[in-house]
């Protein structure tokens, strides 16, 4: 029997979700990417006392089909995106449909009337936090973002980035500088 739980992949989320579990002597077989796998059934009560401690945690038990859907969709593009330095060897769609196992067009039309917003500008929205992250860590220079998450040309990622931000990635990057700056002047 699998659960699904909203919770950002994460190594933390991961221990928060099988101390829960064991607390509640709830026997379990895989705590990954929102889903649990656990053995037999569980009883109500435990049922009802893990969606309590996690919702303590900040993390939700979900029970809606489609919500569980959208979140394993999320979890996916979120690992792809922010903790994977693998070019995926195909593009998103395919990349989404074989990771979960329904075709790219269902889950497509599922995000839309759930999320009101699509797979791809999810996705985009996404690699623009990321490329932030990267900025502001100021390790790796423009091309080489743009390179890391598969971009075709820094033209391309500063043209979406300045889309999603309003802002270009170099004055993103000054503007975030000025402000550390103006923090340790105080």
């Amino acid at each position: 029997m699998k659960l699904y739980i909203k919770y950002m992949v994460s190594l933390r989320c991961k221990a928060i979700v099988k101390e829960e579990l064991r607390k509640i002597e709830i026997p379990f077989t895989l705590v990954d990417l929102g889903i649990v796998e656990i053995l037999g059934d569980i009883a109500p009560q435990q049922r009802s006392q893990l969606k309590i401690n996690l919702l303590k945690s900040g993390l939700e038990l979900l029970d809606d089909r489609k919500s569980i859907l959208i979140e394993k969709i999320k979890s996916v593009i979120v690992e792809m995106i922010h903790y994977s330095d693998q070019v995926p060897k195909v593009n998103y769609s395919e990349y989404l449909s074989q990771k979960l196992n329904y075709d790219y067009t269902y889950l497509s039309n599922v995000f839309t009337e759930v999320r009101g917003i699509t797979i791809q500008h999810f996705i985009i929205v996404n690699k623009i936090e990321r490329v932030k992250e990267l900025l502001i860590y100021d390790e790796l220079n423009l091309s080489q973002i743009a390179y890391k998450l598969h971009y075709s040309s820094v033209a391309h990622l500063s043209n979406q980035f300045k889309k999603i931000t309003g802002l270009s990635p170099s004055f993103f990057k000054q503007f975030r500088q000025k402000r550390i700056s103006n923090l340790e002047d105080i």
